[in-house]
């Protein structure tokens, strides 16, 4: 926090009341230092069980960096990665901006301090809603480095592939991925190199309803064109979400898109009815368990984050209402094939567990859940959450909350502007392990989208003029989170 020394000692107190214990900066002996850099405080909390969770606020849409000072860090971060800066000491940190449909390149110093700000993509050129993201790189996925965002604004939307480092051609249209498909989707996500060997296999999911989870299939290792698209079925060719149940491991195979290229969004959401595609409620965040070798590498997880008729207590019949998280493995030497099934469902103790599950952040031995809540389910109980399953002892954990500081004045009117009341009003965006980039283990980026916290100077971050969004946004940094 930045203290000005000509505050009078009730002004001071005021801000020292706003900012928790998380807020404060620990020593640091390396040359990153990890501590708070914003302006703003951190909007997220520990929970009970979690207080050694360190947080602390990297940038929000109030910074002002030193070498481009009309920078705006715009609404809605979401599918986010962190690269080392190539070009010198440093580091290059790559956000989607859901609403405004666009993405921003923000470089870091050797300390990890943001100095600069730019958007590689604006909201002419990203066309669509862009969601979850995947950064593909030569050491994980051999390929890349290139940033894969998927368009989430109907049927029609496709998948960019935006390369992180080159130059900042915003309103470029032309870097979408026909043989990916068509569709509402989420993220699209390339299985680690050691998965399937001299294949590309990437993992996609359409965030509609009826949703599906697709693969693309590639015999060579980069190939984003020329592959083949499947969806993702059970063997019985049952599609009814809700006739599978927690504790049971179901058969799936993977089953031919006709042309998908050539193909509308309508022409392919009609194939997965003929087709007998399970019909998920919204697939929104996919991710593999880490930690190398090719069996992890098969094995996925995503999410359903859920549907409710319009009343927002009563389900859609054969869709999960308050979602469900799934895991996938994938047989060795075969994407084809593998077995499925559903490792947390807030349908069990409806509004006390998980709600609207939306990101995910699998590590080696957990699987870490952030909640898109704003469906304002009516029986929800608790403010966003980040929940924590464990691969062990399948336990399920709150860890995080949104800290919307609603009982302190001089935040509450800044960060609560419209619907205040409201639980679970905000949601996450990504969250994601950088402790090789930072050469500190156990730590994270999480993105957050505080709905209400709106202001007119956040407006038109891009430059495009097309998107009206007036919300605020915030990266924080995440330490001692368990891998």
């Amino acid at each position: 926090m930045n203290i000005s020394p000509g505050l009078s000692a009730a002004a001071l107190a005021v801000l020292l009341a706003g900012c928790s214990v998380q807020d404060h900066q620990p020593p640091q002996d390396s040359t990153v230092q990890l501590k708070s850099y914003s302006v703003n405080p951190s909007l997220v909390k520990s929970l009970p069980g979690f207080e050694a969770v360190g947080i602390y606020p990297l940038i929000s849409s109030d910074d002002k960096l030193e070498q481009s000072p009309d920078f705006i860090f715009g609404a809605q971060p979401d599918g986010a990665d962190l690269l080392k800066n190539p070009n010198g000491d440093g580091f290059v940190l790559i956000n989607n901006h859901e609403i405004h449909q666009s993405v921003s390149r923000v470089y870091l110093d050797k300390t990890f301090k943001p100095v600069k700000g730019e958007y590689i993509v604006d909201y002419e050129g990203g066309q669509w809603r862009l969601c979850s993201a995947t950064m593909a790189t030569p050491e994980e996925h051999g390929f890349g480095p290139v940033f894969l965002t998927a368009g989430e604004s109907g049927a029609e939307s496709m998948v960019h592939a935006i390369d992180p480092l080159g130059p900042a051609d915003k309103k470029n249209k032309n870097r979408v991925l026909p043989a990916l498909g068509k569709a509402s989707m989420e993220n699209a996500v390339p299985l680690p190199k050691e998965a399937f060997p001299g294949k590309t296999v990437i993992v996609i999911g359409e965030d509609d309803s009826n949703g599906q989870v697709l693969v693309y299939v590639s015999n060579s290792v980069g190939d984003l064109q020329n592959g083949k698209l499947y969806f993702l079925r059970r063997v019985n060719q049952d599609p009814v979400e809700t006739n599978m149940v927690p504790g049971q491991l179901y058969d799936i195979e993977f089953v031919e898109v006709d042309n998908p290229a050539a193909s509308t969004g309508a022409q392919i959401a009609a194939q997965s009815v003929e087709k007998k595609a399970v019909q998920f409620a919204r697939v929104e965040d996919i991710d593999y368990r880490k930690g190398g070798g090719g069996e992890r590498g098969r094995e996925f997880y995503f999410t359903a984050t859920g549907v409710s008729q319009a009343d927002k207590k009563t389900p859609v019949t054969g869709k999960t209402m308050w979602g469900r998280v799934y895991r996938v493995n994938l047989q060795e030497g075969n994407p084809l094939r593998g077995t499925l099934q559903i490792i947390a469902d807030g349908g069990v103790d409806p509004g006390n567990n998980i709600v609207n599950p939306d990101n995910l952040c699998v590590t080696e031995n957990f699987v870490y859940i952030q909640e898109d809540g704003d469906s304002f389910y009516l029986d929800n109980k608790h403010d966003g959450r980040v929940w924590q399953y464990s691969r062990a002892t399948k336990e399920l954990k709150p860890m995080l909350e949104m800290n919307h500081r609603r009982n302190e004045p001089t935040f509450n009117s800044k960060y609560n502007t419209v619907n205040s009341q409201l639980l679970s009003s905000w949601e996450y965006g990504a969250m994601y392990d950088i402790s090789k980039q930072t050469g500190v283990p156990n730590t994270f980026l999480l993105n957050l989208h505080p709905h209400t916290w709106q202001s007119d100077a956040y407006a038109n971050p891009d430059g495009s003029g097309k998107s009206t969004n007036k919300e605020g946004g915030q990266v924080v940094i995440l330490r001692g989170v368990a891998k």
